[in-house]
């Protein structure tokens, strides 16, 4: 048996190796593939990008209208703490109003003011503490000055707080 294998091996034709002339010219096919790929791929980006700021360029020749927005003073506001009752607090503080129809910004400035009045005069001096304490307030004047002027305050800004 072991000699029809021997037979049979020595009847088949030479394995022979592949040459590197038939692999350069595999790998430049193949580079050549690539490229046009790449190529094409690019140029249907291309056109796509130019579509679309072709699009873009047709919306932003209609000029959007401006953003008004207007800083007004808050009057000093000065009020005692809850806790200790001998604990003074002095803020002083403006509102960013959105647009420009606000017919008295001056008594929604007042109304705010006395809002934070109220409001500071039920603070105890541990909730002014640190910098939760002082995030805190903001949040809650903020608010407060969104729900007063049913939203066209922007925000409240605090200039100075004193406590004493």
């Amino acid at each position: 048996m072991g000699a029809d294998l021997d037979l049979i091996e020595s009847q088949a034709p030479p394995r022979r190796e592949p040459s590197l002339a038939v692999f350069a010219a595999a790998l430049a096919g193949l580079t050549l593939a690539a490229a046009a790929g790449g190529g094409a791929l690019g140029g249907w980006l291309r056109a796509r990008e130019a579509t679309r700021a072709q699009a873009e360029g047709e919306s932003a020749a209609k000029p959007a209208p401006a953003p008004t927005a207007a800083l007004y003073d808050l009057p000093p506001i000065i009020a005692n703490l809850a806790d200790p009752p001998t604990a003074w607090a002095r803020i002083q503080a403006s509102i960013v109003i959105d647009g420009s129809g606000e017919a008295r910004p001056d008594v929604l400035a007042a109304q705010i003011a006395e809002d934070v009045l109220g409001f500071v005069r039920t603070l105890s001096l541990a909730e002014l503490a640190g910098a939760d304490g002082l995030r805190h307030l903001r949040e809650d004047l903020n608010e407060r000055a969104a729900v007063r002027s049913n939203g066209r305050v922007r925000e409240l800004v605090l200039q100075t707080l004193v406590v004493q």
